[in-house]
């Protein structure tokens, strides 16, 4: 039988799940996949919730948002892949010894797309001593958009993902200032499903799960230019020299996980933002919204990294 697997968004960060079915993961592993995307991604969750998808890949901040609005709720994260925050500042002015600080007095852009970014960016922001609401901050324009303003010098600095912050780079509009990731674990992607499906269907989904698995030791043996080329496919738009680039950056950042069981540390390290930023309270505890059972079962089996 069929599982639907859907992502939220098209994003460079996701490679391992890219990897996963551009190098049929799930076929090595038995399981058959059929994957979508969702129409935005503020339906994600509820897409699972409805039955119109079987499983997701996204934020455990929507898992937390749908134990805060959907009734009857019992979503759960069973795989976490992205376990670092994947989003960067970079500025028109070198910045080398950057401060959270150095923010205020600046025309700062940040992601509107989503509100992760945002959440966890003004969590530093209140861990350094700097209070987010006195940013001057344009929150509603696209990563696009703000890209574009940042050349034109609407902008001081921008919040965006790969692979923005690598073509301003390269083209020499901006520099790298802060990389999110080095605040250190922080949950940022994972597989979820509901809880009485992760019952139902549980060895598809261990299934699923040791394919992952592999997709993450192939990701974490590959270098910038082979994960590029493995999931170029996905990005027709983004030059190849580009995306080998942003993957470089973004193994030496440490955004993926080895394995994929999650840290309560990572969960704990976002649910701060969530609930510093108004998103949820008092939010979703670890123990309810996750369940690392699947992961620690491929641990135990040590899967090869996929060929």
């Amino acid at each position: 039988m069929t599982i639907t697997v859907q992502e939220t968004l098209r994003g460079a960060f996701y490679a391992p799940f890219y990897a996963a079915l551009a190098r049929g993961a799930y076929t090595q592993e038995g399981v058959a996949v059929r994957f979508q995307s969702a129409a935005a991604p503020g339906r994600a969750a509820l897409d699972v919730m409805e039955g119109a998808t079987d499983v997701s890949w996204g934020g455990p901040m929507r898992v937390a948002h749908a134990y805060q609005t959907v009734p009857g709720c019992d979503l759960v994260s069973f795989a976490e892949v992205v376990g670092r925050d994947p989003f960067l500042l970079v500025g028109r002015e070198p910045r080398p010894d950057f401060a959270m600080r150095d923010l205020l007095g600046l025309r700062v852009g940040s992601v509107s797309e989503v509100p992760t970014p945002w959440l966890c960016l003004q969590e530093d922001l209140r861990r350094a001593g700097v209070d987010p609401g006195r940013l001057s901050r344009v929150a509603d324009r696209s990563m696009a958009d703000n890209a574009d303003a940042l050349r034109r010098g609407a902008l001081d600095v921008i919040q965006v993902f790969e692979p923005f912050a690598s073509t301003l780079l390269a083209d020499g509009s901006a520099h790298l200032w802060y990389a999110a990731a080095n605040r250190g674990l922080t949950s940022y992607t994972t597989f979820y499903t509901r809880r009485s499906l992760l019952q139902a269907r549980r060895d598809e989904l261990y299934r699923m799960v040791r394919a992952i698995h592999r997709a993450l030791k192939w990701a974490a043996e590959a270098d910038g230019a082979a994960i590029a080329a493995a999931v170029g496919p996905f990005f027709p738009q983004i030059p190849a020299e580009i995306l080998a680039l942003s993957y470089t950056r973004y193994k030496a950042l440490g955004i993926w996980n080895r394995d994929p069981r999650m840290k309560r540390e990572g969960y704990d390290r976002l649910l701060a933002g969530l609930v510093s930023g108004g998103f949820v309270s008092p939010g979703t505890p670890f123990a309810r919204a996750v369940d690392n059972s699947l992961a620690e079962a491929s641990v135990a089996e040590d899967p090869p990294a996929l060929p």
